[in-house]
């Protein structure tokens, strides 16, 4: 993520979103999300994984608690420019690993530590994120959908329900038929099927 960040920084670029290297993103859905908001302005979306907001303890030698929400790096999320700037004390040029040992937290709490705990600014609640923690086959409209991971819960397939371009045995994350259905002009998709 520190990398991530770095790299968004050096870029000029208006949105940084982080999306874990297992989900499908549909970039129509999430531009359309974005487009509601100004990049100048300080924005931090995205999905929390918890019912509740997270407790560290905050190791500055004071060793005070906090709380704050974050959007968990499983469904994605995305930081405005203008928050993403106000985030370089803490984030920029290996400041990222410090912060996140400072409160002994994974990367996307660590994203949530600052932008929060830190900066004051909330956390926006997309459901349009979804991730691996909840159950994919209540997912109905497909075409609004940002993100979706597809692994296991509770030791079962949790994908979307869709009936789609193929099969569950050749497309068991169900990305294959989403992909096709929201550009069915794709070389690869079949060129006859319906949902």
């Amino acid at each position: 993520m520190a990398l991530e960040y770095d790299t968004f920084i050096s870029s000029g670029k208006k949105w940084f979103c982080h999306v874990d290297d297992d989900n499908y993103l549909n970039v129509g859905a999430l531009l359309k999300v974005l487009s509601d908001y100004s990049h100048t302005q300080d924005v931090y979306i995205g999905r929390p994984s918890l019912e509740r907001p997270i407790e560290a303890t905050e190791k500055l030698g004071t060793n005070e608690m906090v709380r704050f929400w974050f959007a968990t790096g499983g469904a994605g999320f995305c930081l405005s420019q203008g928050l993403a700037l106000k985030m370089k004390p803490w984030a920029s040029d290996g400041a990222f690993m410090e912060t996140a040992e400072r409160i002994s937290l994974p990367d996307d709490c660590t994203v949530g530590y600052i932008a929060e705990s830190l900066l004051g600014t909330s956390l926006i609640r997309s459901p349009l994120f979804h991730s691996h923690l909840e159950n994919l086959g209540l997912v109905s409209d497909i075409h609004t959908l940002i993100c979706q991971l597809s692994k296991p819960l509770d030791n079962r397939r949790n994908t979307v329900n869709l009936r789609g371009a193929f099969s569950t045995n050749e497309d068991p994350t169900r990305f294959r038929s989403i992909h096709c259905l929201l550009y069915p002009e794709t070389p690869w998709c079949p060129s006859s099927w319906q949902l």
